[in-house]
């Protein structure tokens, strides 16, 4: 999976339509630049790409004021929609190691319900069990690293790893099962973007041709 079209494709959702330089700064705001592949090559390419494939409508508006090219604005098609919850949900029950679909995906669980996102939640902790038991198959926790040899610290950092992904996945569910949070149909929605205007505190100052658009 993708974390960057999963990204784009929620930032673009939020907004309703986005222009490219909105939907980076958007994820820059989020972090995203450091603990993802969104960067803004990758943002402008997968928004262009995304177009390409029907996930994306591309609306050309009138140019600035200060000249230039007309700038491009981006709105989910249905295909889009359909596509990004798709890569929601399995982004919230695929445990592979990998942080930026995790990340992702958990900003982005208030757009489900909250009874799917929990459960999506549990089959997350079921694989993170399974994944588990299938590294002890070949490494015995108890008898610690060294049985392996130096290789063991792998195994060993492994279920470490899974261990705590479970642990915290049971306290994000014990969370949301308490009422933490507003899902879709719940209320109004956390807002999680910049307003127009307003100035990003985390952008990287980086400048790309496709700002303008």
């Amino acid at each position: 999976m993708s974390a960057i079209r999963l990204l784009v494709l929620g930032a673009v959702r939020q907004h309703g339509r986005a222009h490219g330089y909105q939907v980076r700064a958007d994820l820059e705001y989020w972090g995203a630049h450091e603990w993802s592949n969104a960067k803004p090559g990758s943002i402008y390419h997968a928004l262009k790409q995304m177009a390409r494939q029907g996930l994306l409508h591309a609306h050309e508006i009138a140019p600035s004021t200060a000249g230039g090219p007309p700038r491009t604005e981006y709105e989910l098609t249905e295909q889009g929609t359909a596509e990004y919850f798709a890569l929601l949900r399995e982004a919230l029950v695929t445990y592979d190691q990998r942080g930026d679909m995790k990340t992702a995906a958990v900003g982005f669980m208030v757009d489900l319900s909250r009874a799917e996102a929990v459960t999506l939640l549990e089959e997350r902790i079921r694989r993170i069990e399974a994944w588990r038991s299938s590294v002890t198959e070949h490494y015995v926790p108890e008898e610690g690293p060294e049985q392996l040899g130096h290789i063991g610290e792998i195994m060993n950092m492994w279920i470490h790893t899974a261990d705590s992904e479970a642990a915290w996945t049971h306290g994000l569910v014990a969370r949301l099962e308490d009422g933490a949070y507003t899902f879709s149909g719940e209320g109004a929605p956390f807002v999680g973007v910049l307003a127009e205007g307003r100035e990003n505190p985390y952008a990287t100052g980086e400048r790309h041709p496709g700002d303008a658009r």
